[in-house]
């Protein structure tokens, strides 16, 4: 045994695969052939018991169902009638016996005569009962198969049972006849078989070209590996455009069918343009093709080359996950230029509502389809929240479309506390809707408006809390619609830097608004409330301060200050720079101006002293302070004397003012101009003196209301004489007509503007004399002065007039120098002058007991209400004022 499978061993080691393809084969058909025989003889036998039993059934059926067996069975004599019947259908049919009996297993028939009337060997209780016996039964001639069937009346009731059986070996004979033949038929498939075997082997041994084994095995294992190992799909089309194979890779990328191979290329479900290539066969070198959601990069190269098989070789390259990476770099990088563009289009200016519109235009439509930036009321006014009150206004808005059923600009809402905005405000952190369908409570601040919301199609929100230098000042919603892709987490980040960034812009412009407020307090209680009473010059005025984003408030002042003599002092000033710096010096400036003209010293001589205020101011605050300095102020200083018309200027470093006549022809004048205040360089200032008929208007103003970065100051003084011309206009009328037409809508600078109508004393109010140097002339005047008083209806102030005037007169005759003259004026106040040549002014002083003079200027003070000198080009004036009852 061991020698015959050694030599079957030796058989099939041999070398080349051909040689043992051919024995194995033909082994194998050996094994099928004797197999087959087995499996007939097999079968033959099993179709041999099949065969009688049904036989036997059949012959059984056959015969209790014949014509007259069932009332042969309740006949007087059974077996008389049934026992030919019986033979008969035993030899026609072929079987060992057909056995007719009672109920009971009494025969009636029987092959041998002798065995009627004894007991049937066998089960028949089945049967008696209406059923069917089928049994196998070795008896003394061998196996046999028979069947008991039930003989059943017109009644259906069982009356009998007929019994056939026969023996296998009666059965069986057939097969043994046929045996040799298929021996035979055997013998022939196996030598066709061997001949195939050995062409197959021969042709096999072509292909393989006399490979070893090992060599074919290597050669598969290394195919395999590449082939399906590879991250690379792999198409070997043939030279009709089919399908020869496909890797792995091939198929998950392509989704081919398990039974792909075979198929033709234009039959693949691969896309139209890609099975065009692989039906081609044309070279092709990393051409992108769509494919079930994917984009590959297709290469394919014939096989024909070189002598090798027509077809062609496709490599499949997925490139949806770099496409997918390029697209999430390009999508970063998109986030990043919109924080760059953030950074350069947010903050420009400094006004909150300006910087929160700015934040909704850069989100929309680049981050979202809709964006809402809502602040607390206190923001806008520079102020913080306030805790407890989460009322908000609605300061930008910017959407795709007009008509979203979003709260309107302006509108004030009180978030309740389940909504996002409410949550972000309270808590700063964000909060992201992803799907606003859901409901999931940001509907409960209007469930009414937030189903509108839905329907119009927005289909999520991120809101994002305001904060910057740890005050929350509101909340920030973005929102996206349509088939935009519904916000992610990613995109919470991105709307939390977006607004991170807008929120320190909006908080410096909350804190400038404060401060511009501030400024704005301090500079309107710093101007004049109300303008003083007086007779010279009917006023009106107009200021403006700058907007805060625009620079803030500045340091434009002007000022209505009446002077002794009914005259009424004019000033306009400008002090460079905003804030409240710049505030607080203009209030400083504008109380020196007012100190400095209660000495009732000339325009020019104001400006000088006022020059060296600032100067000494400007010293002062270099010696440490961090505020700028004041250097750069303008001003402009004009007296009124209603008495004789005249008005002296005296400017520094500020513009011309204008007058318009009473024809309605304006001329700006030509003020000599001196340098702005403060800059050190001691240099004089001139003044400028022009007689104003009665109803002339002066108009004085700040280069504010001129100047604009959309014209220059030509310009600007150009259309202030256009807009100025014209007459019988009020004051008031002309100062709203200017302000309309100059002034921006936004002023990068304060604006101050007064307008002046000239008014002049009527000649019933005024009284004139010149004084003789003589002291007997002191006699006359206060008899002149007593009768004008008296003309005037001031009889009661006679008196008092006549010893200003005796004292004021003598002083001037025994100290000063002609000419002398007395002016004596009905105003609000009674108002007593008397002017000489001389520059040297009395001094008020207490004599002692024994000086015999000294005495009346002390009791011109106490009879005055207010006394004063002033000097003029001539000489000075010394004046008074007392006090008169209101004119009805």
């Amino acid at each position: 045994m061991a020698g015959i499978f050694g030599r079957l061993r030796s058989v099939l080691s041999a070398r080349t695969v051909a040689r043992q393809v051919f024995v194995l084969q033909a082994a194998i058909v050996m094994l099928l052939v004797v197999a087959a025989v087995v499996a007939v003889v097999l079968q033959a036998r099993a179709d041999t018991e099949r065969e009688a039993r049904n036989r036997s059934l059949a012959v059984a059926q056959t015969f209790a169902h014949a014509p007259g067996t069932a009332k042969a069975m309740t006949g007087p004599d059974p077996s008389a009638v049934l026992q030919p019947r019986a033979e008969a259908a035993r030899k026609a049919s072929g079987v060992d016996f057909v056995v007719a009996m009672s109920t009971e297993g009494i025969r009636y028939t029987h092959p041998d005569p002798s065995q009627i009337g004894k007991h049937y060997i066998g089960t028949i209780g089945p049967a008696a009962r209406g059923g069917i016996v089928r049994e196998t039964y070795t008896g003394p001639l061998g196996p046999s198969v028979r069947a008991v069937v039930p003989v059943k009346d017109a009644h259906g009731k069982v009356v009998g049972l007929v019994a056939a059986g026969v023996r296998l070996s009666e059965v069986s004979g057939v097969v043994a006849h046929q045996l040799p033949w298929l021996i035979g038929s055997a013998a022939v498939a196996l030598a066709i078989a061997t001949a195939g075997t050995a062409l197959v082997s021969r042709r096999l041994r072509h292909q393989t070209h006399g490979l070893e084994p090992a060599e074919m095995t290597r050669m598969y294992e290394h195919h395999d590996a590449v082939l399906h190992a590879v991250r690379e799909g792999v198409l070997i089309m043939d030279g009709e455009g089919r399908l020869a194979l496909a890797n792995d890779e091939a198929r998950r990328l392509l989704g081919l069918a398990p039974d792909a191979e075979g198929c033709p290329a234009l039959d693949l479900d691969i896309g139209r343009d890609m099975a065009r290539l692989f039906a081609s066969g044309r070279d092709a070198t990393d051409e992108v093709h769509l494919a079930g959601g994917r984009l590959l990069a297709v290469s394919q190269r014939s096989t024909d080359r070189d002598g090798g098989p027509p077809g062609s070789v496709a490599t499949l390259r997925d490139t949806t996950e770099l496409q997918a990476i390029t697209g999430r770099a390009a999508q970063a990088q998109e986030r990043l230029r919109l924080l760059y563009d953030a950074g350069l289009e947010i903050g420009t200016g400094l006004d909150v509502t300006h910087t929160a519109q700015e934040l909704a235009d850069v989100a929309v439509p680049r981050f979202a389809d809709f964006a809402t930036i809502d602040l607390a009321a206190p923001v806008l006014r520079g102020g913080e929240p306030q805790e407890g009150n989460g009322d908000m206004r609605r300061v930008a808005f910017r959407g795709v479309r007009e008509d979203s059923p979003l709260y309107r600009l302006g509108e004030v809402i009180r978030f309740v506390p389940a909504t996002p905005q409410a949550f972000g405000f309270g808590s700063g952190e964000a909060v992201l809707e992803a799907d606003l369908s859901t409901f999931s409570g940001w509907q409960a601040q209007d469930p009414e408006r937030a189903r509108k919301i839905v329907a119009f199609g927005i289909h999520s929100m991120i809101a994002v809390p305001v904060r910057a230098r740890g005050v929350i000042m509101g909340v920030a919603t973005f929102w996206r619609s349509g088939s935009r892709e519904p916000f992610e987490q990613d995109d919470l980040s991105l709307a939390e830097e977006l607004v991170a960034r807008a929120a320190v812009s909006i908080d410096n412009a909350r804190r400038y608004t404060r401060e511009h407020s501030m400024a704005v307090t301090l500079q309107r209680s710093l101007l004049p409330r109300a303008l003083p009473d007086q007779s010279a010059l009917d006023v009106a005025y107009g200021y403006l301060p700058a907007q805060a984003s625009q620079g803030g408030v500045g340091g434009d002042w002007f000022d209505v200050i009446p002077l002794p003599g009914a005259r009424v002092a004019l000033v306009v000033g400008d002090v460079v720079g905003h804030g409240l710096h710049a505030a607080a010096t203009m209030g400083r400036l504008r109380t020196a101006v007012h100190n400095f003209s209660s000495l009732d010293v000339p325009p020019d001589e104001l400006l000088w002293h006022l020059d060296e205020l600032v100067t000494r101011i400007d010293e002062d605050e270099a010696d440490g302070s961090e505020g700028p300095p004041v250097t750069g102020a303008t001003c402009l200083y004009a007296v009124y004397d209603p008495g004789s018309g005249l008005c002296t200027l005296s400017r520094a470093g500020h513009l011309e003012p204008a007058v318009v006549h009473p024809d309605g022809s304006v001329e700006i004048l030509d003020v000599p101009g001196g340098p702005p205040l403060g800059l050190g360089g001691r240099l004089p200032f001139e003044t400028a003196g022009l007689m104003l008929p009665e109803g002339s208007a002066l108009v004085l103003y700040t280069d504010g209301l001129i100047e604009d970065h959309g014209r220059d100051i030509d310009e600007g003084l150009e259309l202030l004489r256009r807009t100025l011309a014209g007459p019988g206009r009020t004051p008031e009328a002309t100062c709203r007509a200017v302000l309309e037409a100059l002034v921006p809508e936004r002023p990068r600078d304060d604006v101050a503007l007064v307008v002046a109508r000239t008014r002049m004393l009527a000649a019933d109010r005024m009284a004139v004399w010149d004084v003789p140097d003589d002291p007997s002339a002191v006699g006359r005047i206060r008899a002149a002065a007593t009768r004008t008083l008296n003309e005037w209806g001031l009889t009661e102030e006679a008196f008092t007039t006549e010893l200003i005037l005796s004292e004021l007169v003598t002083n001037a005759i025994r100290h000063a120098t002609a000419p002398i003259g007395v002016r004596l004026i009905r105003d609000r106040t009674l108002i007593c002058e008397v002017s000489d040549g001389s520059s040297t002014a009395p001094h008020l002083r207490s004599a002692a007991a024994t000086d015999e003079g000294g005495r009346g200027l002390f009791l011109v003070s106490q009879f005055a209400e207010r006394w004063g000198t002033r000097y003029t080009a001539d000489g000075k004036v010394i004046w008074t004022e007392q006090p008169l009852e209101p004119e009805i």
